[in-house]
């Protein structure tokens, strides 16, 4: 593994070669979690100190050529691609099993993460509030003898993010508005559908990253503001997640309020065991309670737009370069304990 250092040998200074970060991402727009404008920004900003190049994986066999340049780190962008069989491959995985450190969280988390009723799950389990849910297999009607949800009711893709078919009919206050929904996500997403009780109070985000020198977890949040839609209500649609229009974000001044969001996501984030960085969002009840609505472990990293960079420099005045910084070390510095398990492994077997 290569180290960008100064080595002086016979009076003349050498110097070795930069470490080597491939940035990860997918063509096919149901697999990528980074944007191209994301991919470009992260390279403009690595390359001053690494070794930086893009590899584009849609299948197996992109993984393999991934594989063969050997990089110090994968910078992910993709969860998963699925192999000829249409079996799903955990990009983390796969590179874990081939000694190449990435950043973020294990397949394990993301696994978590991607689907929506199983991330509740885990929460419950756990013991944190979460609104009751409903999950629907893709083509499912809903059926009012096993709703027992009560109205108003908020209806999403369960494995898809971003938004992704959130609009102005995404909650809905009657049966017939129910299966309208239902029925245009099945006609447009290959994915289940989550119906869970819709919250009317505040949202959040907190975004969460490791310290790389105490290695303490550190909870940033921001509230979030979007504007009211034709319904009046306040929700993040695919058009605000996309990009198209903007979400107002407010930094949260009660002290309270912010170490009561701060603990609540960081239980969040341990209870679905990702690691390094991610982002939690959050909701309260009418009654002020907090609770878990999703998480994002691959979040946008975009400067000015993605709420995990707005949420580190609000908190921590934390440039969107610094943070980028960060995130490339925390996923290093697994690199050398990588190699040394793989190395000791071959030991034991010999």
């Amino acid at each position: 593994m290569a180290v960008a250092s100064d080595v002086i040998k016979n009076n003349s200074v050498s110097v070795l070669p930069k470490q080597r970060i491939e940035i990860v991402r997918s063509t096919n727009k149901s697999l990528s979690s980074m944007s191209q404008k994301s991919c470009n920004e992260i390279v403009t900003v690595l390359q001053d100190r690494y070794d930086v190049g893009v590899s584009y994986v849609n299948n197996s066999e992109d993984l393999e050529a991934l594989a063969d340049k050997k990089p110090d780190l994968a910078f992910m962008g993709v969860k998963f691609v699925h192999d000829q069989y249409g079996r799903k491959i955990w990009v983390s995985t796969f590179l874990e099993a081939r000694g190449i450190a990435h950043t973020g969280s294990s397949a394990a988390a993301a696994a978590l993460e991607q689907d929506k009723s199983l991330s509740k799950q885990q929460i419950i389990n756990s013991g944190l509030n979460t609104p009751r849910y409903l999950l629907l297999k893709k083509g499912e009607p809903a059926q009012t003898d096993s709703l027992r949800l009560s109205f108003p009711l908020f209806i999403k893709p369960s494995s898809l993010g971003g938004g992704a078919g959130v609009d102005d009919k995404s909650i809905v206050h009657n049966f017939k508005d129910l299966t309208r929904k239902i029925e245009q996500l099945n006609s447009v997403y290959n994915s289940d559908i989550l119906v869970e009780e819709y919250l009317p109070g505040r949202e959040f985000s907190v975004a969460v990253l490791k310290n790389e020198f105490s290695g303490k977890l550190q909870g940033m949040p921001i509230e979030m503001l979007p504007e009211a839609d034709v319904n009046g209500d306040r929700i993040l649609s695919l058009a605000l997640k996309s990009g198209s229009l903007e979400t107002p974000v407010a930094a949260v001044v009660d002290e309270e309020l912010r170490e009561g969001l701060i603990v609540f996501a960081l239980k969040i984030f341990e209870s679905l065991g990702a690691r390094d960085y991610g982002r939690i969002d959050m909701r309260m009840d009418e009654f002020g309670v907090l609770n878990f609505i999703e998480a994002n472990l691959i979040p946008s990293l975009i400067n000015g737009s993605g709420n995990f960079p707005k949420a580190c420099e609000i908190n921590l005045g934390l440039p969107h370069d610094e943070m980028l910084f960060r995130i490339v070390q925390l996923g290093l510095s697994r690199n050398s304990f990588t190699k040394f398990d793989l190395f000791a492994t071959r030991i034991r077997t010999v």
